[in-house]
């Protein structure tokens, strides 16, 4: 088993930034690849980006490139996603997801996920 944990959401105003973070324990040495997606009311889940576990691979959403950026610290079993120039329409509960192959937007490769975590953005 692996769990997963977030943090880092909060409140911001929109054009703020916000680093997410998901910390893996558990049977982590079975994890290839790592995501992120978000669900706002409403809302079916969307992806929003993935990193392979090696961090070669990395994939977005259209709708956050070259806003977001994940990124893994193997050594801490943490993978983060740092957002920049938020807008309210980011405003959804973030969950971490990890999966045993590099899926990268496709849900289903992902086994474990995490709590949750809601990111608010203001106008």
């Amino acid at each position: 088993q692996v769990q997963l944990v977030e943090s880092g959401g909060g409140l911001v105003q929109a054009g703020d930034s916000l680093r997410l973070s998901c910390a893996a324990s558990g049977r982590t040495f079975i994890l290839d690849a790592m995501g992120w997606f978000r669900q706002s009311p409403g809302n079916k889940r969307e992806f929003v980006a993935a990193i392979s576990w090696s961090g070669t691979r990395t994939d977005y959403a259209d709708s956050v490139k070259g806003r977001f950026t994940v990124s893994r610290d193997v050594g801490k079993n943490t993978v983060y996603l740092q957002m920049n120039s938020l807008k309210p329409e980011d405003t959804a509960v973030y969950y971490c997801a990890a999966g045993p192959s590099y899926s990268g937007p496709y849900s289903a490769g992902y086994i474990y996920w995490g709590q949750g975590t809601q990111v608010t953005v203001s106008s």
